[in-house]
């Protein structure tokens, strides 16, 4: 292959003008030189592929699958199930948290495998080489949805680097199946512990504050025992912060210290806090304080904002006189975390399609735009950090590294991991009454700016391997 008249983009060049002819085999470089197809050809654009550091394998498309109106099934009543009924009404975070209990009662082997698969491959087509999947696993999904994803992460391997997470969506120190469900996982760990890389919990669901921190608790001395990346759940709310209602966020510094995770821990695992909106009522000097335990304590603690669903889920009116005009639209104001409080943190697509974010794509770029106006983020260099926020921040939070994309390219270096979107030198509309063929000069995408702030077609993107 060659890659002729190529910018070359990444995190330590967000703007480079010079123009670069590759020739690659076997998936490596092998020469490197200044562009002689500069005035020939439109440039192409190299930079480092995306990642979902958070995106949940058993439950997308739920919602949009009309999988039981597929006539190519055997069947469908049995193998695909039905989830109209279970359209979001309210779009209350209780609502979905029943209809996806209700759910998780139908899913079929078949059924998770679709819809997994339908995920993985939209998400390669996007422009993704590697993402961490959470599997739920209770007393009521058992063993499927992760025997599922094993199966699914090797018939991908070749395209995708896929992280396996058990994932506690329902208590487990609380509640009828509490127990139950802590069973469940344990026994999965046990008898997977080679498929599996993370294990994510959700405290708040419990039933009280010292069944939340028993939760955690249980989860950092699990993820030490298996060597596992730990990944919350966590301050999934908008209350204000009070003595008996402080972010859970501060609990687990506190026992991640408690437990010794630097010493005892693999020093390659991350520690991942989803959501966490709560963090966003808190004072500016309370959040630099945050930041500063968090630096200090040396802790590897990566933050990832969830818009997509939090914008949906949070700030809902509570009573008469709340007004849509007035609510709260709670989400981690990312970039500012990291460019203001050095904090680690990026952004990922989390649900598509189902209970908890009724709309969206498998498409971190097209999250990244919307997030220029999410978070008013719109400057050149804002526009690399959102990049990073879907690239290599994202790669980073869920421990990742090492993959092209982060240095020049040298010969000799592998090309996987990186992202290759191609300009088009005209676009073409059918003529009008004349039958003339309109064609407009195509707009050229030359730096983070121009993918962040208008992501390119689906089509003008394919992967280097």
């Amino acid at each position: 292959m060659k890659l002729n008249n190529v910018i070359l983009l990444s995190e330590h060049s967000a703007v480079d003008t010079n123009r670069l002819d590759i020739d690659i085999e076997d998936g490596k470089v092998r020469r490197v030189r200044p562009s002689e197809h500069v005035a020939s050809e439109p440039p192409k654009v190299l930079l480092p592929a995306l990642c979902h550091p958070h995106i949940h394998l058993d439950k997308p498309f739920v919602l949009t699958c009309n999988n039981n109106n597929n006539n190519n099934n055997n069947n469908p009543s049995e193998n695909y199930p039905d989830y109209s009924d279970l359209l979001p009404e309210t779009g209350s975070f209780d609502e979905a948290l029943s209809n996806t209990s209700k759910a998780k009662e139908r899913y079929s082997k078949e059924d998770l495998y679709l819809r997994g698969s339908q995920l993985l491959a939209e998400s390669y087509k996007h422009g993704v080489t590697s993402l961490r999947a959470f599997v739920e696993a209770d007393h009521v999904t058992g063993v499927l949805p992760l025997t599922t994803a094993i199966q699914l992460k090797s018939e991908f391997s070749h395209l995708l680097e896929i992280q396996i997470c058990v994932f506690a969506q329902d208590p487990l120190f609380s509640g009828t199946y509490g127990e139950a469900n802590r069973s469940v996982i344990a026994s999965l760990l046990k008898d997977h512990a080679r498929s599996v890389q993370a294990l994510g919990t959700t405290p708040y669901v419990e039933e009280s504050r010292e069944k939340s921190l028993q939760n955690i608790d249980w989860a950092i001395e699990t993820a030490v025992r298996y060597g596992l990346h730990l990944d919350f759940h966590l301050d999934y709310n908008l209350f204000q912060p009070s003595p008996s209602n402080q972010p859970l966020t501060f609990s687990v510094i506190e026992l991640l210290q408690k437990q010794d995770w630097l010493g005892l821990a693999d020093k390659s695992k991350t520690v991942v806090l989803g959501h966490c909106t709560q963090l966003t009522t808190l004072s500016n000097l309370d959040l630099e304080q945050l930041a500063g335990t968090i630096i200090q304590s040396r802790l590897p603690i990566y933050f990832v904002g969830l818009p997509t669903s939090d914008m949906f889920m949070m700030g809902r009116s509570t009573s008469a006189t709340n007004t849509p005009q007035a609510r709260l639209r709670g989400t981690l104001q990312v970039p500012s975390m990291i460019k203001d409080l050095g904090m680690s943190a990026c952004i990922s697509v989390n649900n598509v399609g189902n209970a908890f974010t009724p709309f969206g794509t498998g498409d971190p770029l097209q999250l990244a735009s919307w997030g220029v106006g999410v978070y008013q983020a719109g400057t050149i260099s804002d526009a690399m950090i959102l990049y990073g926020c879907v690239s290599w921040l994202a790669k980073r939070a869920i421990g990742v590294e090492g993959e092209a994309g982060y240095r020049d390219i040298i010969e000799g270096q592998s090309l996987r991991g990186m992202l290759l979107i191609s300009n088009k030198e005209h676009t073409r509309l059918p003529g009008g009454a004349n039958g003339s063929e309109l064609k407009i000069p195509a707009r050229q995408r030359t730096s983070f700016k121009d993918i962040v702030w208008d992501p390119p077609d689906v089509e003008l993107r394919s992967i280097v391997i």
